[in-house]
């Protein structure tokens, strides 16, 4: 298959596809790719916000983050937070916050240019795939109303009695872990072309990978001369659905 022609820099990919063509697939990052900004971040402390006494257990949880800091151990730190600022809630309550969070977020906290590559690529047939390295209590939901035919994105655990534990039950979806995940579905699908979005530098191993690698907002210096598969686009409008 002849690689989909990009046309000018930032644009999305042509929308045209062959009904026999093999499998394209395209892969997007969720933080600052297609959200102008951080999710869990914003999810988490505005919980706590509405929840003030939940701060509290950021001083109980205080030696694991500074452990995991000095280690940096993203994951570590992240399930940390996640256990002090929202372990115990039911599946209920974690559900109504995500809702009310991913609504606000996807009616105004995207990059419009993001929204259109979603929709050229749906409008080809590709394969979308939304892989991040945020948490699987929000993430699918936001891949679902994107449109997207799967989400991988980072477990977290829940409690036998189907309360948020909050910390990962599984590996966190970021740098090298992306790209494995990127050979597996590639695998998986036999995929001749690969469109991949991403916008900071843990995502160049997977971007690396990809037919089309794009580094949303990214630093041209850190891609290399090695790979010409992979450029940088600028997106700035904010957008949503």
């Amino acid at each position: 298959m002849v690689a989909t022609p990009l046309a000018a820099e930032g644009d999305p990919p042509a929308s045209a596809a062959a009904p026999d063509a093999a499998v394209v697939l395209a892969v997007f990052d969720l933080d600052g790719t297609i959200t102008r900004h951080d999710s869990l971040a914003p999810l988490l402390w505005g919980y706590a916000w509405r929840h003030p006494w939940r701060l509290l257990q950021l001083l109980v949880a205080l030696p694991h983050l500074l452990g995991a800091l000095l280690a940096r151990d993203r994951g570590e730190l992240k399930g940390t937070m996640i256990h002090a600022l929202l372990g115990g809630l039911p599946r209920s309550a974690v559900t109504a916050w995500t809702n009310r969070f991913c609504a606000r977020l996807l009616r105004a906290g995207l990059f419009a240019e993001a929204v259109e590559h979603i929709r050229s690529h749906q409008q080809a047939g590709h394969r979308l795939v939304l892989l991040s390295a945020s948490t699987d209590f929000y993430v699918p939901l936001i891949g679902a109303r994107l449109g997207f035919g799967s989400t991988v994105c980072t477990p977290v655990r829940w409690r036998a009695d189907g309360r948020l534990d909050g910390r990962l039950a599984g590996p966190n979806h970021r740098g090298e872990q992306k790209a494995r995940v990127l050979r597996q579905l590639m695998a998986e699908t036999g995929a001749r072309e690969v469109h991949a979005y991403g916008n900071s530098s843990a995502d160049l191993p997977h971007l690396r990978l990809a037919t089309h690698g794009w580094f949303v907002n990214g630093n041209a210096a850190l891609i290399g001369m090695d790979h010409p598969n992979v450029r940088v686009v600028r997106w700035r409008t904010p957008g949503g659905i």
